[in-house]
């Protein structure tokens, strides 16, 4: 089963409440975890490593806080989960045979590389600012006429 961790999801989330601040409207770790119940050690955290990865700036003093890094537009949903979770994988095997046992002779390798590509392509074109703005994404994840039927309604279709 594809998921995010859940560190990726309150990064997304924060990121979606910095997103639909003004640009200079700061909000601390505290206050964005009261806001959606998320632990503040945890939400503090998550947003170091963002702040790390340059998605997110840190201002101390008073007034302190984390503001986006760079405009939301600018920010792919690809690039919250990579700075959190890593590389986008759908399965173990890597560029490499020296992991795997059945490299040379696998029948799904391939394939499966070519499903993480489009998940990978589509988290990319996907911005903050179309998530902050609950809009769809603009690149549609291609499915093939066979699979989006039932097998009911292939047989109907045929005849049969």
């Amino acid at each position: 089963m594809l998921r995010l961790s859940k560190k990726a999801e309150y990064a997304l989330m924060a990121l979606k409440d910095l997103a639909s601040r003004s640009e200079t409207e700061a909000a601390s770790a505290r206050e964005i975890a009261s806001r959606y119940g998320i632990p503040v050690e945890l939400m503090a955290k998550v947003l170091q490593r963002l702040a790390r990865r340059k998605l997110l700036v840190s201002q101390h003093g008073t007034r302190g806080g984390y503001l986006l890094g760079r405009p939301a537009a600018k920010i792919a949903v690809a690039d919250v989960i990579e700075a959190i979770d890593g590389p986008v994988m759908v399965t173990a095997c890597t560029t490499s045979d020296d992991d795997c046992e059945q490299y040379a002779t696998c029948n799904i390798r391939d394939p499966l590389w070519r499903i993480k590509d489009q998940i990978v392509r589509a988290l990319t074109s996907y911005s903050l600012k179309e998530l902050a703005a609950d809009e769809p994404p603009l690149v549609p994840i291609a499915i093939s006429p066979r699979s989006a039927t039932s097998p009911a309604s292939r047989i109907a279709a045929s005849g049969r």
